[in-house]
Parts: structure tokens; sequence; C-alpha cells
């Protein structure tokens, strides 16, 4: 198994809070849960996302994969990038440090 991370980013619209509807909110619950999953399970070793709500903020997921079309699918089946609230790219990612604490 190989390390990647994918980085998300918001799609415009959701930059202001009053532009979030119940099915983005929906959206966006079902990719921490698919997350969670997937963490508890030891594919996914971190996820998070900055403070910012704006253009420059965004998200990122370290996980385990295969290959990276296996990888590429994985970023791909997320529920805000399928359902396009969220835009990510994939990339091979190596870990040099991390802390056992």
């Amino acid at each position: 198994m190989r390390e990647y991370i994918y980085i998300l980013k918001l799609i415009p619209r959701l930059h202001e809070e009053e532009n979030w509807t119940e099915k983005d909110e929906g959206l966006v619950r079902d990719h921490f849960v698919r997350l969670k999953e997937y963490c508890d399970e030891g594919k996914v070793i971190t996820a998070g996302k900055t403070d910012r709500e704006d253009e420059k903020g965004f998200g990122i997921v370290v996980f385990k994969e295969e290959n990276d079309e296996k990888a590429e699918e994985f970023m791909k089946e997320d529920p805000a990038v399928k359902h396009g609230i969220m835009t990510a790219e994939v990339f091979s990612y190596r870990t040099a440090l991390r802390s056992e604490k």
C-alpha cells in the first residue's frame, strides 16, 4: 500500500454561510462519516481542514491505497466531491515524520 493525499476546496458558492443548503450540510455529514469509517479501518491516516471558509481554505485527506488509479477512485467517491460541493486533487504522498504520541 502507498500513501496518497487529496486536497479539497469548497466551491465558491459555499464561501458564504448563508448559501449553504440542507443538502450541502448532509453531503458534508456523509463526507465526514465516510472518512471516519475509513479512519477506523486504518485506510485514512489523517483528515482535517483549515479554519478558513474563504477561497484560501482547504481540507486534506491522507490515506493508503494500492495504486494511482484506486487512489483517484477513492477521492472521486467522496460524497462532497462526487456531488460537486468540493473540488479535489490527489497526489502520491510520503510521510517523512509521524508522532506516535
